[in-house]
Protein backbone atom coordinates (compact mmCIF):
# COMPACT_ATOMS: atom_id res chain seq x y z
CA UNK A 1 0.00 0.00 0.00
CA UNK A 2 1.08 3.25 -1.07
CA UNK A 3 0.70 6.22 1.39
CA UNK A 4 0.60 9.63 1.07
CA UNK A 5 0.00 12.64 3.50
CA UNK A 6 -3.05 14.91 2.74
CA UNK A 7 -3.65 17.99 4.46
CA UNK A 8 -7.31 18.97 4.61
CA UNK A 9 -9.85 19.88 7.72
CA UNK A 10 -6.96 21.88 9.51
CA UNK A 11 -4.81 18.60 10.14
CA UNK A 12 -2.75 16.13 8.61
CA UNK A 13 -4.31 12.97 7.45
CA UNK A 14 -2.08 9.79 6.54
CA UNK A 15 -3.66 8.33 3.34
CA UNK A 16 -3.58 4.50 1.60
CA UNK A 17 -3.85 5.65 -1.83
CA UNK A 18 -4.45 3.34 -5.05
CA UNK A 19 -5.52 3.55 -8.82
CA UNK A 20 -5.92 7.12 -10.84
CA UNK A 21 -8.61 8.96 -12.33
CA UNK A 22 -11.61 11.36 -11.41
CA UNK A 23 -13.95 9.50 -9.91
CA UNK A 24 -13.00 8.33 -6.04
CA UNK A 25 -13.32 5.90 -3.54
CA UNK A 26 -12.73 6.94 -0.07
CA UNK A 27 -12.80 4.12 2.03
CA UNK A 28 -13.27 5.01 6.00
CA UNK A 29 -12.02 2.30 8.80
CA UNK A 30 -13.67 1.53 12.34
CA UNK A 31 -12.29 0.80 15.75
CA UNK A 32 -10.21 -0.53 16.25
CA UNK A 33 -8.79 -0.43 13.02
CA UNK A 34 -7.23 1.98 10.24
CA UNK A 35 -6.61 2.78 6.42
CA UNK A 36 -5.04 -1.26 6.41
CA UNK A 37 -8.67 -2.84 6.80
CA UNK A 38 -9.18 -2.37 2.74
CA UNK A 39 -6.44 -3.89 1.71
CA UNK A 40 -8.67 -6.42 -0.07
CA UNK A 41 -10.55 -3.75 -1.55
CA UNK A 42 -8.40 -1.51 -2.50
CA UNK A 43 -6.97 -3.13 -5.39
CA UNK A 44 -10.39 -4.25 -6.59
CA UNK A 45 -11.77 -0.86 -6.81
CA UNK A 46 -8.54 0.53 -8.56
CA UNK A 47 -8.87 -2.17 -11.12
CA UNK A 48 -12.40 -0.73 -11.47
CA UNK A 49 -10.81 2.69 -12.62
CA UNK A 50 -11.70 4.17 -9.57
CA UNK A 51 -8.56 6.48 -7.70
CA UNK A 52 -8.49 4.97 -3.70
CA UNK A 53 -8.07 7.08 -0.40
CA UNK A 54 -8.33 5.04 2.23
CA UNK A 55 -6.99 7.19 5.22
CA UNK A 56 -6.12 6.59 8.80
CA UNK A 57 -9.33 8.59 10.06
CA UNK A 58 -8.07 11.58 12.54
CA UNK A 59 -6.31 10.22 15.37
CA UNK A 60 -5.60 6.77 14.37
CA UNK A 61 -2.38 5.81 13.06
CA UNK A 62 -0.17 8.19 11.07
CA UNK A 63 -2.91 10.87 11.22
CA UNK A 64 -2.73 13.97 13.31
CA UNK A 65 -4.42 13.43 17.17
CA UNK A 66 -6.31 16.74 18.04
CA UNK A 67 -6.73 17.14 21.61
CA UNK A 68 -10.06 17.29 23.37
CA UNK A 69 -13.00 15.14 23.13
CA UNK A 70 -15.07 17.61 20.97
CA UNK A 71 -12.78 17.44 18.61
CA UNK A 72 -14.04 13.78 17.53
CA UNK A 73 -17.80 15.37 17.40
CA UNK A 74 -19.45 13.57 14.43
CA UNK A 75 -20.03 17.40 12.70
CA UNK A 76 -15.91 17.50 12.48
CA UNK A 77 -15.97 14.11 11.21
CA UNK A 78 -17.91 14.65 9.15
CA UNK A 79 -16.04 17.81 7.70
CA UNK A 80 -13.22 15.55 7.49
CA UNK A 81 -14.52 13.67 4.57
CA UNK A 82 -15.60 16.86 2.65
CA UNK A 83 -12.31 18.23 2.87
CA UNK A 84 -10.87 15.32 1.63
CA UNK A 85 -12.96 14.72 -1.03
CA UNK A 86 -12.41 18.46 -1.92
CA UNK A 87 -8.49 17.89 -1.58
CA UNK A 88 -8.75 15.05 -4.16
CA UNK A 89 -10.43 17.37 -6.82
CA UNK A 90 -12.44 14.41 -7.56
CA UNK A 91 -15.84 14.81 -9.90
CA UNK A 92 -17.76 11.46 -8.17
CA UNK A 93 -17.08 9.85 -5.09
CA UNK A 94 -18.44 6.66 -3.59
CA UNK A 95 -18.16 6.57 0.15
CA UNK A 96 -17.46 3.52 1.49
CA UNK A 97 -17.58 2.75 5.28
CA UNK A 98 -17.00 0.44 8.23
CA UNK A 99 -18.48 0.44 11.62
CA UNK A 100 -17.22 4.10 12.55
CA UNK A 101 -16.77 4.58 9.29
CA UNK A 102 -20.25 3.70 8.25
CA UNK A 103 -21.56 5.74 10.99
CA UNK A 104 -19.88 8.69 9.48
CA UNK A 105 -20.60 7.99 6.04
CA UNK A 106 -24.30 6.94 7.23
CA UNK A 107 -24.08 11.23 8.44
CA UNK A 108 -22.19 12.33 5.66
CA UNK A 109 -24.68 11.09 3.40
CA UNK A 110 -27.60 13.08 5.24
CA UNK A 111 -25.62 16.29 5.45
CA UNK A 112 -22.37 15.96 3.75
CA UNK A 113 -21.51 19.53 2.00
CA UNK A 114 -20.60 17.99 -1.01
CA UNK A 115 -21.87 15.14 -3.06
CA UNK A 116 -21.78 11.64 -3.34
CA UNK A 117 -23.05 9.21 -6.15
CA UNK A 118 -22.71 5.94 -4.25
CA UNK A 119 -22.58 4.90 -0.86
CA UNK A 120 -21.18 1.59 0.80
CA UNK A 121 -22.28 0.78 3.81
CA UNK A 122 -20.87 -2.30 6.53
CA UNK A 123 -21.89 -3.72 9.42
CA UNK A 124 -23.42 -0.25 11.18
CA UNK A 125 -27.04 0.04 10.94
CA UNK A 126 -28.77 3.76 10.00
CA UNK A 127 -28.49 5.96 12.70
CA UNK A 128 -32.28 6.29 13.43
CA UNK A 129 -32.55 2.04 13.78
CA UNK A 130 -29.30 1.82 16.14
CA UNK A 131 -31.06 4.89 18.39
CA UNK A 132 -34.34 2.63 18.08
CA UNK A 133 -31.76 -0.03 19.14
CA UNK A 134 -30.35 1.31 21.84
CA UNK A 135 -33.99 1.27 23.72
CA UNK A 136 -33.61 -2.85 23.99
CA UNK A 137 -32.38 -4.49 26.80
CA UNK A 138 -30.64 -6.91 24.17
CA UNK A 139 -28.69 -4.34 22.21
CA UNK A 140 -27.61 -2.34 25.70
CA UNK A 141 -26.05 -5.72 26.83
CA UNK A 142 -24.33 -6.15 23.53
CA UNK A 143 -23.44 -2.20 23.11
CA UNK A 144 -21.98 -2.38 27.11
CA UNK A 145 -18.05 -1.28 25.57
CA UNK A 146 -19.76 1.98 24.47
CA UNK A 147 -20.42 2.78 28.14
CA UNK A 148 -17.16 1.31 29.78
CA UNK A 149 -15.16 3.84 27.04
CA UNK A 150 -16.91 6.93 29.11
CA UNK A 151 -14.69 6.33 32.18
CA UNK A 152 -11.40 8.31 32.01
CA UNK A 153 -7.58 6.65 31.53
CA UNK A 154 -9.30 3.41 32.67
CA UNK A 155 -10.25 2.06 29.54
CA UNK A 156 -6.81 3.13 27.99
CA UNK A 157 -5.15 1.06 30.07
CA UNK A 158 -6.42 -1.78 29.79
CA UNK A 159 -6.07 -1.41 25.70
CA UNK A 160 -2.23 -1.02 26.60
CA UNK A 161 -1.72 -3.59 28.87
CA UNK A 162 0.51 -6.79 27.78
CA UNK A 163 1.78 -4.54 24.37
CA UNK A 164 -2.03 -3.80 23.45
CA UNK A 165 -3.42 -7.53 23.72
CA UNK A 166 -7.22 -6.88 23.80
CA UNK A 167 -6.08 -4.75 20.75
CA UNK A 168 -5.09 -7.87 18.82
CA UNK A 169 -8.14 -9.94 20.85
CA UNK A 170 -10.44 -7.52 19.51
CA UNK A 171 -10.33 -9.43 15.84
CA UNK A 172 -9.54 -12.60 16.59
CA UNK A 173 -12.13 -13.50 19.21
CA UNK A 174 -15.08 -11.79 17.52
CA UNK A 175 -13.78 -13.71 14.10
CA UNK A 176 -15.44 -16.73 12.75
CA UNK A 177 -12.65 -17.23 10.35
CA UNK A 178 -9.43 -16.20 12.92
CA UNK A 179 -6.96 -17.54 10.15
CA UNK A 180 -7.37 -13.92 8.44
CA UNK A 181 -5.95 -12.72 11.48
CA UNK A 182 -2.97 -13.90 11.57
CA UNK A 183 -0.44 -12.32 14.11
CA UNK A 184 1.09 -10.05 11.63
CA UNK A 185 -2.13 -8.41 10.71
CA UNK A 186 -2.72 -7.81 14.41
CA UNK A 187 0.53 -6.60 14.82
CA UNK A 188 0.01 -3.76 12.41
CA UNK A 189 -3.45 -2.88 14.67
CA UNK A 190 -1.06 -2.39 17.83
CA UNK A 191 1.59 -0.85 16.58
CA UNK A 192 -0.85 1.59 15.30
CA UNK A 193 -2.82 1.95 18.83
CA UNK A 194 0.83 1.97 20.68
CA UNK A 195 1.66 5.20 18.76
CA UNK A 196 1.37 8.33 21.44
CA UNK A 197 -1.89 9.40 21.96
CA UNK A 198 -3.82 7.15 19.57
CA UNK A 199 -5.81 5.80 21.98
CA UNK A 200 -7.26 8.27 23.99
CA UNK A 201 -7.76 9.71 20.46
CA UNK A 202 -9.70 6.51 19.12
CA UNK A 203 -11.46 6.05 22.88
CA UNK A 204 -12.59 9.83 21.98
CA UNK A 205 -14.97 8.94 19.39
CA UNK A 206 -17.04 7.36 21.64
CA UNK A 207 -17.22 10.12 24.51
CA UNK A 208 -18.05 12.60 21.82
CA UNK A 209 -20.70 10.55 20.56
CA UNK A 210 -22.78 9.94 23.90
CA UNK A 211 -21.97 13.69 25.07
CA UNK A 212 -23.63 14.73 21.79
CA UNK A 213 -26.27 12.06 21.91
CA UNK A 214 -28.93 13.94 22.26
CA UNK A 215 -28.26 16.50 19.43
CA UNK A 216 -27.09 13.83 16.53
CA UNK A 217 -30.04 11.61 17.33
CA UNK A 218 -32.11 14.65 16.44
CA UNK A 219 -30.25 14.81 12.79
CA UNK A 220 -30.23 11.11 12.40
CA UNK A 221 -33.69 10.32 11.11
CA UNK A 222 -32.93 12.30 7.62
CA UNK A 223 -34.13 9.85 4.63
CA UNK A 224 -31.04 8.98 2.28
CA UNK A 225 -32.01 9.03 -1.52
CA UNK A 226 -27.84 8.27 -2.59
CA UNK A 227 -27.72 4.44 -4.01
CA UNK A 228 -26.66 2.44 -0.91
CA UNK A 229 -25.33 -1.23 -0.86
CA UNK A 230 -25.19 -2.70 2.55
CA UNK A 231 -23.19 -5.64 3.71
CA UNK A 232 -23.82 -7.63 7.03
CA UNK A 233 -22.01 -9.97 8.34
CA UNK A 234 -24.98 -12.15 10.15
CA UNK A 235 -22.03 -12.99 13.52
CA UNK A 236 -21.61 -9.69 15.03
CA UNK A 237 -21.48 -9.54 18.31
CA UNK A 238 -21.80 -5.90 18.95
CA UNK A 239 -24.41 -4.81 16.50
CA UNK A 240 -27.72 -7.37 16.28
CA UNK A 241 -28.62 -8.36 12.71
CA UNK A 242 -32.12 -7.16 14.16
CA UNK A 243 -31.03 -3.20 13.69
CA UNK A 244 -30.62 -3.65 9.84
CA UNK A 245 -34.68 -4.86 9.52
CA UNK A 246 -36.37 -1.78 8.41
CA UNK A 247 -33.28 -0.11 6.49
CA UNK A 248 -35.42 0.90 3.52
CA UNK A 249 -37.62 3.05 5.05
CA UNK A 250 -34.50 5.68 5.74
CA UNK A 251 -32.30 4.81 2.31
CA UNK A 252 -34.89 4.91 -1.02
CA UNK A 253 -32.26 2.79 -2.90
CA UNK A 254 -31.25 0.24 -0.91
CA UNK A 255 -29.31 -2.98 -1.96
CA UNK A 256 -28.90 -5.34 1.02
CA UNK A 257 -26.95 -8.26 1.55
CA UNK A 258 -26.32 -10.64 4.34
CA UNK A 259 -22.82 -13.15 5.19
CA UNK A 260 -23.52 -15.75 7.04
CA UNK A 261 -21.06 -17.20 9.36
CA UNK A 262 -19.09 -14.20 8.61
CA UNK A 263 -18.09 -11.63 11.86
CA UNK A 264 -18.42 -8.08 12.06
CA UNK A 265 -15.27 -7.97 10.66
CA UNK A 266 -16.99 -8.28 7.40
CA UNK A 267 -14.73 -7.09 4.23
CA UNK A 268 -10.99 -8.13 6.02
CA UNK A 269 -13.19 -11.78 7.04
CA UNK A 270 -14.85 -12.25 3.96
CA UNK A 271 -13.24 -10.04 1.39
CA UNK A 272 -13.36 -12.59 -1.32
CA UNK A 273 -17.55 -12.38 -1.25
CA UNK A 274 -17.50 -8.60 -0.30
CA UNK A 275 -15.70 -7.75 -3.54
CA UNK A 276 -17.81 -10.36 -5.18
CA UNK A 277 -20.96 -7.93 -3.91
CA UNK A 278 -19.08 -4.33 -4.64
CA UNK A 279 -17.77 -5.11 -8.27
CA UNK A 280 -21.31 -5.44 -9.88
CA UNK A 281 -23.09 -3.12 -7.66
CA UNK A 282 -20.35 -0.62 -8.88
CA UNK A 283 -21.27 -1.49 -12.64
CA UNK A 284 -24.98 -1.15 -12.00
CA UNK A 285 -25.29 -5.26 -12.48
CA UNK A 286 -27.71 -7.77 -10.01
CA UNK A 287 -25.53 -8.48 -6.88
CA UNK A 288 -24.99 -12.04 -5.67
CA UNK A 289 -25.91 -13.22 -2.24
CA UNK A 290 -23.46 -14.91 -0.11
CA UNK A 291 -23.95 -18.93 -0.10
CA UNK A 292 -26.66 -19.92 2.55
CA UNK A 293 -27.92 -16.39 2.52
CA UNK A 294 -31.94 -15.77 2.74
CA UNK A 295 -33.08 -12.99 0.09
CA UNK A 296 -33.21 -9.38 2.01
CA UNK A 297 -36.57 -8.41 2.82
CA UNK A 298 -36.76 -6.11 0.05
CA UNK A 299 -35.82 -8.67 -2.17
CA UNK A 300 -38.14 -11.18 -0.94
CA UNK A 301 -39.71 -12.87 -4.00
CA UNK A 302 -36.66 -12.95 -6.41
CA UNK A 303 -34.01 -15.15 -7.73
CA UNK A 304 -30.92 -14.71 -5.72
CA UNK A 305 -27.68 -15.80 -7.29
CA UNK A 306 -24.73 -17.03 -5.11
CA UNK A 307 -21.51 -15.11 -4.55
CA UNK A 308 -18.19 -17.05 -5.16
CA UNK A 309 -15.53 -17.07 -3.03
CA UNK A 310 -15.53 -15.93 0.68
CA UNK A 311 -15.10 -18.47 3.66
Amino acid sequence: MDYQTIHANGIDFNVATAGSGDRLALCLHGFPESSYSWRHQMPLLAQMGLRVWAPDLRGYGGSSRPRGVNAYALENLEEDVAALIEASGAKDVVLVGHDWGALIAWYYAMFGRLPISRLIIMNVPHPALAQKGLRTLRQLKRSWYIFFFQLPSIPEWGLARNNHEAIGRAFRDMAIDKSRFPDEVLRVYRDAAARPGALTAMLNYYRALIRGFRRTSRRGTRRIDTPTLMIWGEVDVALGKELTYGTEKFVSNLTLRYLPNVSHWVQQEAPETVNAMIEPWLLGRDVPYATGAAPSPQDAGGNPSIASGGN
